[in-house]
C-alpha cells in the first residue's frame, strides 16, 4: 500500500523547513557519491557503444574481403574460359576454308586477349582494394584491442566504486523517501526544480554572513528576521533558493 503524506495543515512551517534541510542534506550525500563515480558511467556507456560501432565496421569490412575474393575467383575462372576459346579458335583456323572464316576467328582471339587483360586488369584492382581493407581491419582490430581493454578497466574501476557504495547509497535513498512523504507534493516539486537548475544541486541553503547560501548575494535585516521566525517559506530573490537559519542548521548537525 502507498505511503500517505502527511496533511499540509498538520505540518508547520518550521516543520516543513527542517524537512527540506534534512532532504537536502540526505540529497547531497547521494550527489557526493555520485560525483565520486565521476564521468565513468558515461565513459563505460561511451566505451560500449564504440566498441560495437568498430566490431560493426569490422564485420562489414571482412565481408567486403570476402566478396572482393570471390570476385577475384570469378575473374580468374573467366580468365580460364577465355583461354580456352583461344585455344578453341586457333584450332578452328587450321581448319577454315577461306580467309573470312581465318578473319573471322583472329577477331574472336583479338577479343578474348582483350577481355583477359580486362580480368587482369579488374583482379589487380580488386587485390589493391583487398589490401588496403586488410590494413584498415588490421589497425581496427588493434584499435578494437585496446577500446575493450580501457573498457575492462573502467568498468572495474565502476563495479568497485559502485560496490563499496551501493549499501549507503540504498540507505540514503529510502532515507530520502521517507523526508519526502511528510512533505506536500507542492513544495517537494518546488525542491526537486530548484535543485535541478542549481548548478551544485542545492535547493536549501542558510544564510551565512547575511548572505545567501547559495549564489552569495546579501540578505536584507528584515528579510533575515522573518527567515529565523520560520513563519513562512522565503527564498532568495536572486537565485530562487529556499533559505533557512542558522538553528535549523545546528539542529541538523547535533
Amino acid at each position: 500500500m502507498d505511503k500517505v503524506k502527511t496533511p499540509e495543515a498538520e505540518i508547520s512551517v518550521e516543520e516543513r523547513l527542517r524537512a527540506l534541510y534534512g532532504l537536502q542534506l540526505v540529497d547531497s550525500e547521494i550527489d557526493k557519491i555520485k560525483t565520486l563515480r565521476g564521468e565513468l558511467p558515461l565513459e563505460v556507456q561511451d566505451l560500449e557503444d564504440e566498441i560495437a560501432g568498430l566490431e560493426t565496421r569490422l564485420g562489414n569490412f571482412r565481408d567486403e574481403v570476402v566478396n572482393l575474393e570471390k570476385a577475384v575467383s570469378k575473374k580468374n575462372i573467366e580468365i580460364s574460359e577465355a583461354e580456352g576459346l583461344i585455344k578453341k579458335y586457333e584450332e578452328q583456323q587450321k581448319n577454315v576454308r577461306n580467309n573470312r572464316e581465318f578473319d573471322s576467328l583472329s577477331k574472336e582471339i583479338e577479343f578474348q586477349h582483350l577481355e583477359i587483360e580486362l580480368f587482369n586488369k579488374k583482379i589487380r584492382e580488386f587485390n589493391s582494394q583487398i589490401e588496403e581493407k586488410k590494413v584498415v581491419i588490421s589497425e581496427s582490430e588493434a584499435t578494437l584491442i585496446e577500446k575493450k581493454s580501457d573498457l575492462e578497466t573502467k568498468r572495474k574501476e565502476l563495479d568497485e566504486i559502485i560496490s563499496d557504495t551501493q549499501k549507503e547509497e540504498e540507505t540514503l535513498f529510502q532515507k530520502s523517501e521517507k523526508i519526502q512523504q511528510i512533505i506536500e507534493e507542492r513544495l517537494l516539486t518546488a525542491y526537486k526544480r530548484i535543485r535541478s537548475n542549481a548548478r551544485n544541486g542545492l535547493a536549501v541553503v542558510p544564510v551565512q554572513r547575511d548572505a545567501c547560501g547559495g549564489c552569495f548575494n546579501q540578505i536584507p535585516p528584515q528579510r533575515q528576521l522573518d527567515i529565523r521566525s520560520r513563519k513562512k517559506i522565503i527564498v532568495c530573490e536572486y537565485c530562487g533558493r529556499i533559505l533557512v537559519d542558522d538553528g535549523i542548521i545546528n539542529d541538523s548537525q547535533t
